[in-house]
């Protein structure tokens, strides 16, 4: 079976790939991750996702690389992670007491293919007192997430329902992804076995 590679420096990707049962390299893809002119956020996720995982792969061409991209949408709007901490309060007022869209894109690029889907999970906020915002974001919590906020951290608390996949939110749509791989010729089921080869003896 091909090396499995994740194009992220994401420690919650790499984590949630763990849960899998995988094993895997860590290689994080430098692209540019500005939207097009235009774009909408599901084609940017999905587009960022493919770009991680072909670089990467193009660099790997035994392997097969996973990349993944996540953003937080609210209405229109695109909130990618936060400038500063006064940012960060900003998108957090914004969320307070609204349903907004979270969503994560996943690619999987092997020799000559590359394939891709996107999990939008509705996500919606209770009310937010300013203390409350002036806390988190002093935690320092806030400042690598999309949205300006963890839901596996303390920014869970905040979370009133959600609505499709927690995993995705996290950062990597675990069914998805399993999907994609097994596309690729690596059924995450067969790697739960390590003794598997003594079945044809």
């Amino acid at each position: 079976m091909a090396s499995i590679v994740l194009a992220s420096a994401s420690p919650r990707r790499a984590e949630l790939l763990r849960q899998m049962g995988l094993a895997f390299e860590v290689r994080p893809a430098d692209i540019d991750e500005t939207p097009a002119a235009g774009e909408s956020a599901v084609h940017y996720v999905e587009r960022l996702a493919r770009e991680k995982a072909l670089a990467i792969q193009a660099t790997e061409p035994n392997s097969i690389v996973v990349g993944s991209d996540t953003t937080v949408v609210l209405g229109d709007r695109i909130l990618g992670k936060p400038r500063n901490r006064q940012d960060a309060s900003d998108m957090l007022r914004q969320l307070s007491g609204t349903t907004h869209q979270v969503m994560t894109a996943v690619a999987v690029a092997n020799t000559n293919t590359c394939e891709s889907l996107v999990a939008v999970t509705d996500v919606r906020f209770r009310w937010l007192s300013e203390e409350e915002i002036d806390a988190y974001v002093a935690t320092g919590e806030p400042m690598d997430k999309a949205g300006g906020y963890g839901i596996q951290g303390r920014g869970g608390i905040f979370v009133e329902e959600l609505r499709g996949s927690y995993s995705a939110v996290v950062g990597l749509p675990l069914q998805e992804t399993a999907e994609l791989l097994a596309g690729a010729g690596c059924p995450v089921w067969e790697t739960w076995n390590s003794r598997q080869e003594s079945r044809n003896e």
